[in-house]
């Protein structure tokens, strides 16, 4: 059956504070308090700027101080990492208090978690750590979802994980059980194609076959990242989702493709570690932003051509 949530952005009681700014086929990149200065300097560009939820959870300083001013002149994207939506125990409701006082504050235009668990008890771990797919993992993560949806009054995005280990115990494929979280909830899906590349080298299966599967109707923004190549214990190719450099060929080419069925999607550019240089990463951003770019001109001129 299909869900028939409907979920609004929380307005503060004093009405809105901050421009809303359309985020709608624009390419972005994470914000990084280094390239602060720059940015201002050369003024509002286009585009959008994700952050990660964690890193803003103080009453105040700099962080916030930073994040204001972005604020004011793009659309930002707000990324949870910590949530762990996969996890076995009820959402932790202080987390959840402050992830939703985030949303109210900065009325972010995209919300955002990751498919996976991240805690244990009152210890939170680094890593975004794997989930069975069965039925019982899809129970609760929809359970999960439908308390974050309700916390924040609004629908949320749930990213696709990068994966090096599966589960003998999994009875769905990992396109059929994120078919079934949306389908159930209502929420939106975040399409890393990154972790989509990575996951299908580690464990050997298609890509292209992946992407085939994977409900694209229902993606409201993609991650572009880099990742690192190392081997494994039996010195086989491992990749490692590490955010720390370009995106790579064969994952512009997945993208590219995504891009041709979907339809110009929100896209983000993820550099979290080896932060370069502004230019270079904004330059990443806009090449991206040339292939939504060029989706929508074959859109417009398919649709004068066929209005004519």
């Amino acid at each position: 059956m299909q869900a028939n949530h409907s979920y609004t952005v929380g307005l503060a009681v004093d009405g809105l504070r901050l421009p809303a700014h359309p985020i709608g086929g624009l390419a972005g990149t994470s914000f990084k308090h280094e390239h602060l200065t720059e940015i201002i300097s050369n003024g509002p560009t286009g585009g959008f700027f994700e952050v990660h939820a964690e890193n803003y959870m103080g009453a105040g300083g700099p962080p916030h101080r930073a994040l204001e001013r972005i604020r004011r002149d793009y659309p930002v994207s707000l990324h949870g990492v910590c949530m762990s939506i996969g996890g076995p125990r009820a959402l932790d409701e202080r987390h959840l208090a402050r992830f939703r006082a985030l949303v109210e504050r900065y009325e972010p235009a995209l919300v955002s978690e990751h498919l996976a668990w991240s805690s244990h008890e009152t210890t939170f771990y680094n890593d975004l750590l794997p989930l069975p797919y069965t039925e019982a993992s899809l129970s609760r993560v929809c359970e999960h979802i439908d308390r974050m949806q309700n916390a924040i009054r609004r629908r949320m995005l749930l990213e696709n994980p990068s994966t090096y280990v599966a589960f003998q115990e999994s009875t769905m494929t990992e396109t059929e059980f994120i078919g079934a979280i949306a389908q159930q909830t209502g929420c939106g899906l975040l399409l890393d194609v990154n972790n989509v590349f990575v996951s299908a080298v580690n464990h050997g299966y298609s890509a292209l076959e992946y992407l085939s599967d994977f409900p694209l109707a229902a993606v409201e923004e993609v991650h572009l990242a880099g990742h690192a190549e190392q081997t494994d214990d039996e010195g086989e190719l491992l990749l490692i989702d590490s955010h720390d450099g370009p995106v790579a060929d064969g994952v512009w080419k997945l993208y590219e493709i995504v891009v041709d069925k979907r339809g110009p999607v929100s896209t983000l550019i993820e550099w979290d570690s080896n932060i370069p240089a502004w230019p270079i990463l904004r330059a990443e951003a806009r090449a991206a932003q040339s292939i939504l770019d060029r989706r929508s001109s074959i859109s417009a001129r398919g649709y004068h051509d066929a209005a004519a």
